[in-house]
Parts: C-alpha cells; structure tokens; sequence
C-alpha cells in the first residue's frame, strides 16, 4: 500500500464543526482551499493508495517521520508566491530540504494583477528560487496553474515547469460538461453570488442585485465572516461603516434576510450550488465549485489568482475593471459560451493526469476505485449544514470569552508574520535605495 502525505487542513471525511473550523483555522483562512484539497485526495486515493492529510503542520524536525512513513509528499497550492506567504515558502523549503521521498507540486500560483506584473515579487524571487530549487531536487517538474505563473518561474530561469491548472475541476475526471438550464435568467431565478470582501468595486453591484433578484443568495469563503455568522462583530470588525454596500457587517440586506450560507464542507457545498440557476463573482473557488455541481457560472476576474485559472480552464470570465455598478447577472448569463470549457476539459485532464504519472503517482481514474467509493463515503458523511444567520449565538460568557480569545491569539500571529515579512522587505528597499541605516 502505497501511502501519501498531502498538504491539506483536514481528511475528506473529517466532520468538523464550524466552530472548530474557525478556531483551528481548518480551511486556511479561506473555504475555497477546501475544494483543491479535497480534489486532491479524491484524485489520489486508489485501492492501493491511502492518503493522510498533514493538517497544514510544516516542521522541519518531523521529517525523518516523513520520511519512514510516506512515499511521497504532495502540495497543492494556491497564490502561494505572495509576499504575504513568504514565512510559509521558507518553512516549507526547510522542510522540503530535509526529505528523502518525491515532493510533488500539485498546482502553485504567482500573485498579481491582471496585466500579470510579476516586479512586486523581485523581494521573494531568493524565497521562491529557494523553495522551488528544493522542490525540482524531489520531482521531475513543477505543476503550476497557468501562463503567469510558467512564465515567471521561466523568468527565473527554471524550465522544469508544467501548467497543470487546478486538481479542483478534476474531482469528476475528465467528466465535466456544462449547460445552462434556462433559456434566461428572469427575476426569480435562483443565483449565487461569491465576493472577495476586499473588492470595493462588488458594493453597488452586489446591492443592485439584492433589489432586483429575491432568491440571491451570499456565499462567503474568509474566517472573518465565518466568525461574525457564529459569534456577531468582533475586533476584525471593527470601524465597518453598517452602511457599506458589501457584505462585511450584520446590517447588510443579505444577513438581514438570512441570505447567507457558509459552508465548512464541500460536499454540502456542492449539493447547494446543484441546485442554483446562476453564480458569478470574483471568488475564483465560488464559482469552481459551481461548475463541480455541473451549474453554469462566471468569475468577475480582478487579479491574476483569478484570472490566469479562468483562463486555462477557459471559463467564462469578464475583468472587474471592465464592468460597471450597472452589471446584471441575466447579461453576463446571456453572453457565457462554454462550448471551449467543455471541448478542452478532457485535454486539461489528460495534461493533468500526465504530470501526476511522470511524478510516479497513481490517480483513481486509471486504477480501480477504493471501497466504498469515493463519492458514496462522501454522500453517507454527516457534515454539518451551512452556517447561516441562525447560527448566530453572542460570545458571552467565560466559555465564550476565552473562544474569542484564542480565535485572536491566532489571528494576532498571522498578521504577526505578515507584519515580519513587510518590515523586512521595507529594509531592503531602504538599503537598495541608499535610505536605510548604515
């Protein structure tokens, strides 16, 4: 039996509540996470392959373990060459450095904008050659999610690369066709509507829509609103102005109306989105996760995370720069062709399953399924049910208090290293410049 470890918040059929979810962080601070990860195991799991999530633990000292218990080591990634992500790369590349076993990158992403600008990263480009250096020492090549991200890592003179795309849209196979269930979309379709809370340019749309479409229905991805739906407002939320147009604060329409739902789990997920007419927005994940329900949907691309993976996959997708308060989801329903989504998935697939081969990896959809299969464990899983306004209970109390209070410690030491990693590229660039101290 051929055993996997894989980087990964928790295992496909882990029931965790949402609470826990928040406090342990499970979805690394952002559900769509959970889509790649749990494609990665339904992927990998074979009769003669068991796969073992790592629970996001990256320590270096625990490689011999590693080493003696695993035949390889896989990471799927997302924007991982982010400034931000920085302290992870580094760790991760210690860790790496240390093992014995295949490491295999099953899709990585450069972070930047839509004109795919890559010289706000020259301060990681040492971090990055490091990690991926250590990672072409374990693997034949590198996975990597499109064009940006092929064309960087060639810029830093690395030629071992692959665009592989997402494992995300591969959790069917090479089974994944498209069609809109409606000739057009009138008042009371049903939509889903993912935003990135950052986005300030969502505001008037999303308010237009809640005046014109009675069955949207919100569909957030970040712990902070997870953790307003469990505990209400906490410091994370402070100075919201109630009157913001986007959905970041309890008196926003779309919480006011209990149209909101946050799911901890894809399979519920799933089943929720099978049952949507529409989704669009410009959580790249959201809107994945609609195509896996086989529902039609667009992405609102507004950075390159976004826009290098609609592109490959070729969804349907419109820059945010290119839209106006005026967008309407029937016009962006009317105009979606996905006639080259569906006439090139079997080709990305084969790609895909290409690289996991020449990586020495065994995938489900070549080699008989495990029992019980896959998606039938995954049906028979009591997950919990989306979080809603329901959900919603005060933090009071000391059991409440002292929740809240590790949900901050663990908050207060990302922004930690966040803050770390800003400080010192700021010295760098003072001493590039002849500005700092001497």
């Amino acid at each position: 039996m051929k055993q996997i470890l894989l980087r990964a918040g928790k295992g496909p059929f882990e029931v965790v509540s949402a609470e826990d979810t928040l406090l342990r962080n499970v979805i690394g601070t952002n559900a769509g996470n959970l889509i790649f990860s749990v494609a990665s195991q339904r992927i990998l799991q074979t009769a003669e392959t068991t796969v073992t999530a790592d629970r996001f633990i990256i320590e270096s000292r625990g490689a011999g373990r590693i080493n003696e218990r695993y035949d390889a080591y896989v990471i799927p990634l997302a924007n991982a060459f982010r400034l931000s992500y920085e302290p992870i790369l580094i760790r991760l590349t210690q860790l790496v450095r240390q093992l014995r076993i295949p490491v295999v990158i099953l899709g990585v992403g450069a972070q930047s904008n839509v004109r795919y600008e890559t010289a706000r990263l020259r301060p990681i480009e040492a971090t990055v050659k490091a990690f991926v250096s250590a990672v072409l020492d374990r693997s034949p090549s590198i996975g990597v999610r499109g064009e940006l991200t092929l064309d960087y890592l060639n810029g830093l003179g690395f030629r071992d690369v692959e665009v592989i795309g997402c494992p995300s849209l591969f959790i069917h196979g090479g089974d994944l066709v498209i069609h809109k269930r409606l000739p057009a979309l009138d008042r009371d379709a049903r939509l889903a509507i993912n935003v990135s809370p950052y986005v300030r340019a969502m505001g008037p749309i999303i308010a237009r829509h809640v005046e014109r479409y009675p069955n949207l229905t919100y569909i957030p991805q970040d712990l902070d609103t997870l953790e307003l739906l469990l505990w209400g407002p906490g410091e994370a939320h402070d100075g919201v102005d109630p009157t913001d147009p986007r959905p970041i604060h309890l008196a926003h329409p779309l919480f006011r109306d209990d149209k909101v739902r946050f799911f901890v789990d894809p399979a519920p997920w799933f089943k929720f989105l099978s049952g949507v007419d529409f989704s669009f927005g410009t959580r790249i994940h959201g809107n994945i996760a609609a195509l896996i329900a086989r529902t039609p949907a667009v992405v609102l691309a507004h950075d390159s995370r976004t826009l290098e993976l609609a592109r490959y996959f070729e969804i349907p997708h419109r820059l945010m720069s290119d839209v106006g308060p005026d967008l309407d989801a029937a016009d962006l329903y009317a105009e979606a062709d996905f006639d080259p989504f569906n006439r090139g998935h079997a080709a990305r697939f084969a790609a895909f399953t290409g690289f996991l081969e020449r990586s020495g990896l065994d995938h489900a959809f070549r080699s008989p399924a495990p029992e019980p299969d896959f998606a039938t464990r995954m049906a028979a899983t009591p997950f919990p049910p989306a979080v809603t306004m329901a959900s919603l209970v005060a933090a009071h109390g000391l059991s409440g208090r002292i929740k809240r209070a590790r949900r901050q410690v663990r908050r207060w030491a990302r922004l930690r290293w966040v803050r770390r990693v800003r400080i010192a590229l700021a010295r760098v660039g003072d001493r590039s410049r002849g500005t700092g101290p001497t």
